[in-house]
């Protein structure tokens, strides 16, 4: 008996097309669930502490450690196979995106540790913020990209609280993962927390009618107009006592120095 091998290489082919194609439909009906970021709220409860750095208190990071933590590259690395189709809402979006930025901000220092600053990862040629930072959903992407072209398109000035860039001036980073069911109230929090803090957050000089704010609110001012300017966004975020200071009629505006050195 001939068997004709061509007929069955037609029908084995078939098949494979057939069975690609149910794949297909059923990753187009099955949802996807959202990433998982529960190893980085372990990951900062054993490498992130309470501690003083150039005179400030703040949630420092053990970079050492993290950079030798086994969970840790394994959570970049599951950052590559992350699928963005599954951020539907706008919170689900900041989530991701904001934990992101955190985990590669972390990963470029601690890859290079020990440095005195995330801006020694890179060079006056090629900024830090501009060099690949990992591979996330299959693209490569930097800290300028997530901050810039991804977070703050998506009008959201608290982002700038929450984002932290590995230094002692930054927003200290959260002790926990950002979650959508709370994010709203951790933003609120973060916010309360940066400006209660007179070296890296705001200081109000009564005498001299002037407050300084971070550089971070000279920086990123633009992110603030549709809410009514920096002063005005930030009073609801302080003591009644300080907001009305901040929306008195005449009040001079000051930065704090920004200090660069590494957040541990």
């Amino acid at each position: 008996m001939l068997i004709n091998t061509n007929y069955i290489a037609g029908v084995i082919k078939k098949a494979e097309v057939l069975a690609i194609f149910l794949v297909l439909i059923l990753l187009s009906v099955v949802p996807v669930a959202a990433f998982d970021f529960s190893d980085w709220d372990a990951l900062i409860e054993k490498h992130v502490s309470l501690k003083k750095v150039d005179g400030v208190m703040i949630n420092a990071v053990n970079y050492k450690n993290l950079k030798s933590d086994e969970k840790f590259k394994k959570l970049v690395s599951r950052l590559i196979s992350a699928r963005e189709n599954s951020l539907k809402t706008r919170d689900e979006k900041l989530v991701f995106w904001i934990n992101t930025y955190n985990i590669l901000a972390a990963k470029m220092v601690a890859d290079r540790f020990p440095i005195k600053s995330i801006k020694d990862a890179g060079s006056f040629f090629s900024p830090v913020w501009k060099k690949p930072a990992g591979y996330v959903a299959g693209e490569e992407r930097t800290l300028n990209e997530i901050e810039h072209e991804i977070l703050r398109k998506m009008d959201e000035p608290r982002i700038h609280v929450a984002i932290v860039c590995a230094s002692v001036s930054c927003p200290d980073l959260r002790l926990e993962a950002f979650k959508v069911g709370s994010l709203n109230e951790q933003l609120n929090d973060l916010m309360k927390l940066f400006l209660l803090s007179p070296e890296k957050g705001m200081r109000i000089d009564k005498k001299s009618n002037r407050v300084y704010l971070s550089s971070i609110f000279k920086w990123f001012k633009d992110d603030f107009e549709s809410r009514g300017g920096v002063l005005k966004f930030i009073s609801k975020y302080v003591s009644p006592e300080a907001a009305k200071e901040l929306t008195a009629s005449r009040i001079d505006v000051s930065y704090l120095d920004y200090n660069w050195g590494i957040n541990g």
